[in-house]
This record gives C-alpha cells, structure tokens and sequence, in this order.
C-alpha cells in the first residue's frame, strides 16, 4: 500500500497518531523539539514512540530556536533525516549541517506568497522544501496560481485548505510536492479532529 502524494504529518505527540500515520505510509514525521511549546517531545519519549515505528524518515520542528541551538538539540535524538524551521534568516547557517531542511511560512496574505515566488529558485538550489501554512487564506484563484507558480520553481508541500473532499482535484491541480497534515492535540483550519485527517489518508490510498 502507498498514498497518491508525498505527505508529512507535524507535531505529532502521541502513540496513537504516530503509529496510525506510519501504517498509512506517509513519507515524513514531524517532532517539535523546542522546550516550552505545548507539543514539545523529550528524547526519552521521541525514543518510546520511534521504537514502534518503521518505514519512514524524521522531522526535528523549531519555531524560533538559534541554528547553534538546534544544531545542539539534534544531537540529542536519534535518526532525524531532517530541520524545519521559520526563520528565512537561519537557513545559511544551517545548509551545510547533514540534515534535509524544510523551511516553513505563515501565509497571512498574497504578498507573502508573492515574496516567496521570488525566493523560490534559491530555495531549490539549496534543496529547501518549502511547507505553506496560513490561518487565514482560502485557497481562491489568485493563491492557487501564486501557488503554482512557486511550485514550478522550488519543491512545495502544502499544508493549509486541505480536506477529503477537494484533496485529489487539487493534487491534479497544483503542481506541489506534496502536502502536509497536522498531528497532536493542535489541529489546524480543516482538521477538527484526527477522524478528518484519517478521512484525508483514507482518499489517498493507492488501490491495490
């Protein structure tokens, strides 16, 4: 069995969730590692759950944590393939370090996604995968074409306005890597409740 796209599940904080989304075989798993966010996983947990899983590769999340900092940190778990972080900033400092990296952004409005469309040729020849999350925007004409046109030059995973239902029309529709889905106890705009993100794995199953 395997899913129609690439998918990462972030912050997962639970068993549970964590063994569910490796039986449906996503690609990447997200951890937070900064202490004091809510979903914070201590190595000794990160170890308790990992231990039951296979198949797939590891996400170290930061929101605001130093490069020296998460560098650090790093070393304190076992088997992350890679780094995501928020800040634009910090990405030289972290390019020549072993790990993949995800740079994610807050989408709040078109400006934004038309900042980044400028970005995106730099982020592909540093091999950054750029995760889009937003609050706020519907995914309406406008940010779907700013969406395909950043697709077209760096790889996406698209992490907001997701749902079963327009799930497949849009993986038809934008050219992005992948998407992204929200474990743990916080679910974002469009997932209520774990049930809805299952609904979504569920419509990306290849059939047998």
């Amino acid at each position: 069995m395997a899913l129609k796209t690439f998918v990462k599940i972030s912050t997962v904080n639970n068993l549970s969730d964590a063994r569910y989304c490796a039986g449906m075989y996503v690609n990447l798993m997200g951890f937070n590692l900064e202490e004091g966010n809510k979903d914070y996983l201590s190595p000794e947990k990160y170890k308790e759950m990992t231990d039951w899983l296979s198949g797939l590769e590891y996400v170290g999340e930061f929101e605001a944590s130093h490069p020296d900092a998460i560098l650090e940190t790093a070393k304190t778990y076992e088997g992350f393939s890679y780094l995501q972080i928020t800040e634009e900033l910090h990405l030289p400092m972290l390019l020549n370090s072993s790990f993949n990296l995800i740079l994610k952004q807050e989408i709040n409005n078109v400006e934004m996604l038309q900042h980044l469309l400028t970005k995106a040729p730099s982020l592909k020849e540093n091999n950054v995968i750029l995760l889009l999350e937003s609050d706020s925007l519907e995914l309406k004409d406008e940010v779907k074409d700013l969406i395909k046109a950043i697709a077209e030059k760096c790889k996406v995973l698209l992490g907001f306005g997701l749902d079963a239902d327009n799930i497949s029309s849009l993986l038809e529709e934008l050219p992005v890597e992948g998407i992204a889905l929200k474990g743990g106890d916080e679910i974002k705009p469009g997932y209520k409740d774990f049930d809805e993100l299952a609904d979504i794995l569920e419509v990306l199953e290849e059939e047998d």
